[in-house]
Formats: structure tokens, sequence, C-alpha cells
């Protein structure tokens, strides 16, 4: 992932008018750049580029957008008629995310001074008509907007663009260690890796899990005791996990394991992992607080060898990031069908995030029941309530699908002071019937990631930018309408038109 991640800003016209009127063009971009970069409320800079007005110019700036790893994003706009066949082999060369800003400079028109000067300088609505059918000739992926950048509305539209032009950049530029495979039997966490790696850019190697176990041994005992430290200052203990506790040699290895953990991924470059109760080797407990706390960190995780969640929730938390909200791996456990409002209760065996914690987390010790190891540390915490996003992928074999579900993060009916794990409770959109229905029609996986910083707008936007499909449900869904949606997107996809 880039260390300075910005946008640039191209502006298209042409010389018919003069040169007058093309530096008037060139300070009217710079004021819409500014403007841009003024609010505050972008995540990254928008840096104006010349204004363009031939082929040759569009193409080499294109090129040099492709080939500079900083720039994570482009946004075009034709402040005048720009004649889009000169567009055509730029466009066509085009690898970085797009997005086309239909605005203009004044938001108002000064109606009793308008004359030809004025009007052959502002026709955008001429322009980037031209512009749009080229788009839509050659097939280029991109966002539209619409609308004057004043308008918060539209500044929130190209916020999620960019939020999602990062995710972009950073699943294109990410590897992951597997340690072990995936749980055995278990369909939906298979996946192509060959197809992941052409279509998202992602590098998932496989590795054996004594290969963590020897970082684990080798972690030293400073880094246990500063990790063992912070620990007793970020977060409640119980009360046999505390220094001079009966048990707290299990914190202790619980913050050997991530010593370990954070030091073999940082050794390698890796930005996701997974891990397996099945396959835990050497390891005297599976991993807990320690990818709970990588996960806070930005890293991706997925239980059970499952490396897809743990792609996608890398590279949402990239999205997200800056952003006072969390998110999470997540997994659907169990039901609440009534009274009241049906809702669903998620979890995981111990690794869910604290980024989405309501208060300050509980680190505690239970058995497990499974693994067949020394009872975990993990920690436990309700979530934050609030809208959320949560989000699925799946291989069909053909290509990749995401499955995207509105909810609702809610109180529990009541405490839960038995269960203990992290958990979130939430109200799908747009009912639990619903959106279940359509989650199954559609394979949508038992792994999931919750996020209650990245949404719709975000998702819709990166799965146009990789080429991947994206089936939503929310408020207004029907199981009707979401099955022709499915069989649709069948056809589509296996035509090769893909969206």
């Amino acid at each position: 992932m880039t260390s300075a991640p910005r946008v640039w800003f191209l502006t298209g016209s042409q010389g018919l008018y003069g040169p007058e009127t093309v530096a008037q063009v060139e300070q009217q971009s710079q004021q819409i750049v500014e403007q841009l970069n003024e609010g505050g409320d972008l995540g990254l800079p928008v840096e104006w580029r010349p204004v363009l007005t031939d082929s040759g110019s569009i193409h080499a700036t294109v090129l040099a957008a492709n080939a500079d790893p900083d720039v994570v994003g482009v946004i075009a706009w034709m402040h005048t008629f720009s004649p889009a066949k000169m567009w055509i082999t730029g466009m066509d060369a085009l690898r970085t995310p797009f997005l086309h800003l239909h605005t203009q400079a004044n938001v108002s028109l000064p109606w009793s001074e308008i004359d030809m000067d004025f009007m052959n300088l502002n026709q955008a609505a001429h322009g980037d008509r031209e512009f749009g059918y080229i788009q839509t000739r050659l097939g280029v992926a991109r966002k539209t907007v619409v609308g004057h950048v004043s308008d918060p509305a539209v500044r929130a539209r190209v916020a999620a663009w960019q939020r999602a032009a990062v995710g972009h950049a950073a699943i294109r530029s990410l590897k992951l260690a597997r340690f072990g495979d995936n749980m055995r039997d278990v369909a939906v966490t298979e996946g192509d890796k060959v197809e992941a790696q052409l279509r998202f850019g992602v590098s998932v190697n496989t590795y054996g899990v004594n290969d963590l176990v020897e970082a684990v041994d080798g972690a030293p005992e400073s880094a246990v005791d500063d990790l063992v430290a912070q620990y007793a200052d970020l977060y409640d203990l119980a009360p046999e996990l505390v220094v001079g506790g009966e048990r707290h040699d299990s914190l202790r290895y619980g913050a050997r394991i991530e010593a370990g953990l954070r030091s073999f991924l940082t050794a390698g470059g890796f930005g996701a992992f997974t891990t397996n109760f099945e396959d835990l080797g050497g390891l005297r407990q599976l991993p807990g607080l320690a990818v709970q706390r990588l996960m806070a960190d930005g890293y991706g995780f997925g239980g059970e060898g499952d490396w897809k969640t743990s792609v996608m929730l890398h590279t949402i938390k990239a999205m997200g990031a800056g952003l006072p909200q969390g998110t999470s791996f997540m997994e659907d456990y169990t039901y609440h069908l009534g009274p009241g409002t049906p809702k669903i209760l998620g979890a995981h065996m111990l690794e869910v995030c604290p980024t989405i914690a309501a208060g300050r987390p509980r680190i505690e010790i239970h058995p497990l029941g499974i693994g067949g190891r020394e009872d975990p540390v993990r920690l436990v915490f309700d979530a934050t309530t609030g809208p959320a996003a949560v989000v699925g992928i799946c291989d069909l074999g053909d290509r990749f699908r995401l499955v995207l579900n509105e909810v609702d993060v809610v109180d529990p009916d009541e405490p839960l002071p038995k269960l203990p794990v992290a958990r979130a409770v939430w109200e799908p959109k747009p009912s639990l019937s619903t959106s279940a229905e359509a989650w199954l029609m559609a394979g949508g996986p038992h792994h999931t990631v919750l996020s209650q910083s990245v949404g719709t707008e975000e998702l819709t936007d990166f799965a146009r930018m990789v080429g991947v499909e994206l089936l939503v449900i929310d408020g207004a869904t029907t199981s009707r309408d979401f099955g022709n949606e499915i069989r649709w997107n069948q056809a589509a996809y296996r035509l090769g038109m893909g969206f």
C-alpha cells in the first residue's frame, strides 16, 4: 500500500476557442481542485494536472498515473467541449480507478450577463456528455458524480470513491499468510488463489504452523513484558490473569503469541493472515487475543483458513482508515426470532476486533471446547450500536461474488453473562427473514466482515474497480426481485459482459 496516496484531477478542453479560453479553463479547474481540498472532508489530497487538449498529452498523463504507485485514482472533468475521440487511446490504457465528475465552475447562472463567450467557456453540460459516451463505448469502469463541488452530497460521494480507491490499492499489494490449510470438509472457505491474484492482485501463500511456533517461542521476554503492560493499561483483566494471579502465565503466553505473530507478519510484509483450530502444531493456545489486537491495527484475518474473508477484512479496514467507527471479522451464529424484532447474534470462537467495542474490553480466559489446547485468552465485549454493513465474499467457480447486507447493530435484549466471547447483535434489513433468504439464494458465506465505517457506496465503487459482482440486500429488497437480479447477473457474467 502506498504511503502517500493521492488522486489526480484531469481537465479536458481543446484549442478551438483560443488560448484565452484555455487559460480560463486552467484557472477555473484549479479553483475546483482548491475547493475539493479546502473542504477537509476528503480523505486524500486531490492534485491538479495541466489542462489536456490533445490525444498525445492525454495518453501520456494516463500512463503516468498508471505507473505512479501513489496515484490511487483519477478524476476527470470536461470544462468545455473536449472531442472524445482524442480520449480513446488514454481511456483504453487506463488501469487506475476512475471518477467522472460532472460539474461546472459556477453554481448559478448569471442570467443577465450570459453571452457567447460565457457559453463557449462553460459548457460541461455539453462536453461531459461527449465524454460519457466514449467511456460507455469503451466499457470504462467508473463512478459518475453530478453536481457542484460545494455541495456536501457531491463531496461525500467523491470521498466514498476515494476510500474505495484506497481499498483497491491495498488489495493490489496485499500479501497474505495462511498458517495451515482451511477447516476440513468446509466448502465456502475454499477458493481459487490464482484467480484471486489475477482479479485482485493479492498473493495468498501457506506456511506451516510450526513456522509460526518458531517465531512465538523465540519472542524475547522484554516484548512479552511490554505487551502484558499494554494489556493492563488498555483493558480490564480478569482477576486470575493479573500479575500474581493463578493464570497469569496464560496471559503471558497470549502475549508471546502476539509478539511472535506480529514479528512474522512484519518480516514477511504480510497484511493479512489466517489460522485454523484444526492445525495448531506446537501452539499451546488458539490465537485469540493476538488476532483481535492485530485486526485492530488493520490486519486482515479469517478463521479456519478463510483467506477470502481475511482479504476483504484488510481491504475494508484500509477503506475505513481514519474514520471513528470500526470493522471486524464476524460470523452469523444464531437467531432471535421473537418476541420483538427478529435479530442475529454474531460472534466467533475468539476473534472479533475491538475496534467495534462499545466500551472498555475485558481480557478473560475460558475453555474453548475444540482444538485440544490450553484455554485461550481473549477480549470480551459488546459491539457499538448503529448502522453497519455485513459483507461476504464467495468463489462461484467462474467468478467471485460480494454479498452485502445493510444492518443496524443493536444492544442485546438482555445481558449475556455466560457468553465468553466478543459479540454483535444486529437487525438486518429489510427483515431477518428476507435478508436471510436473499443471502442463502446468493450463496453468501457464513464468515463475513462487519463494518460500521464502510458501507454500500464504498463497496459498490470497489466492486466496480475490481470488476466483481456485488449483490446488495437493503431496505428495499424483496425475495422475488433479488432472485431475478441473481439470474440476470448470472446471464450477464456468463456472456462476459460484467458490470
